[in-house]
């Protein structure tokens, strides 16, 4: 059933409490369905509001998915059909009647879906990264968890999405940093997309690097890298320089991986950067409450080699 928002309403009113969710390791998610029995899932934090569909102006020359642009409150947004761009269109070719306008990586625009079901709320450490996919949306589900009721919901690589309709970013001229030869950055991200712009930027400043695909990963490879390190006398904050996390991360989100960092003696002195789709000044709260000593909006290659050039000859 399509939830008419006063669901907008229920989103505002669980703003204060989502900002509690800081450290604890869960997730809200809106669940809704593309007209399949398939159950879809996105962040809440990324969602401005649902609301029935407006007429759509149509534009010529649109990516695949894209059905035209809509004006809200005096923005121009762009309307992606995400049945389309799956590759499950509606032969007829019909609009749905419900959009959810989402706000991430600095852009606005709005998802059609069949239908709005409700928010829950689960625990990362429930959440695991998808292990085989159909080849057609391999790149577009970045992680699974289940209901109750043993149904499985497929949460939205929304990045991918989006750099599939405006396509990927390309990399400016960044200067190399002289970082020592023998030092290297930690970063960790579930976004395939995600990845590959980190490694762009991180090549041209000529850096080292390790990298996970999700919290826990990552903190078992930190706990490595640091018991190598110490093993061989160094200090570890001479070795690795810089700490890059994600916040919304399968099995363990970014916040909980920053706390897990900043309580580990070992790791005193190294600086933990937040690179992240979620913008908001809720959000960077988030990071600051937890002690991220840093924080980036995705994607912008420029301040994320602005933010974290100096920490690694620092």
């Amino acid at each position: 059933m399509t939830m008419n928002f006063s669901a907008n309403e229920s989103l505002m009113e669980n703003i204060d409490g989502r900002t509690k969710l800081a450290g604890s390791n869960k997730m809200e998610i809106l669940l809704f369905s593309l007209g399949t029995k398939e159950i879809f899932g996105i962040n809440v934090f990324k969602v401005r509001e649902v609301s029935q569909t407006p007429k759509i102006t149509k534009t010529p020359n649109m990516p695949l998915g894209v059905e035209g642009v809509i004006s809200l409150r005096g923005n121009i947004i762009p309307v992606i059909s995400l049945a389309k761009f799956m590759g499950n269109g509606d032969p007829d070719n019909k609009f749905s009647d419900t959009m959810i306008v989402t706000e991430f990586s600095k852009h606005t625009q709005a998802f059609l879906v069949a239908d709005v079901d409700r928010i829950i709320r689960v625990d990362w450490d429930k959440v695991r990264a998808p292990e085989i996919m159909l080849a057609g949306n391999q790149n577009l589900i970045t992680a699974l968890t289940e209901l109750p009721d043993g149904k499985l919901v497929s949460i939205l690589d929304v990045e991918q999405i989006l750099a599939g309709v405006i396509g990927e970013q390309a990399i400016p001229d960044i200067q190399a940093v002289q970082a020592a030869q023998e030092t290297f950055m930690f970063f960790v991200d579930d976004s395939a997309i995600a990845r590959k712009e980190i490694v762009s930027v991180l090549d041209k400043l000529g850096i080292k690097y390790y990298q996970a695909n999700n919290g826990k990963e990552a903190w078992d490879k930190l706990q490595n890298i640091a018991n190598r390190v110490l093993q061989d006398g160094e200090a570890l904050r001479d070795y690795l320089k810089v700490i890059l996390v994600d916040a919304e991360m399968p099995e363990m989100d970014g916040y909980v991986l920053t706390k897990h960092i900043k309580s580990d003696t070992r790791f005193r002195g190294i600086p933990v950067v937040m690179h992240s789709s979620l913008s908001s000044a809720a959000n960077r709260a988030m990071g600051s409450s937890v002690g991220v000593d840093a924080y980036v909006a995705k994607f912008d290659p420029v301040v994320l080699a602005e933010t974290i050039g100096p920490l690694l000859i620092g």
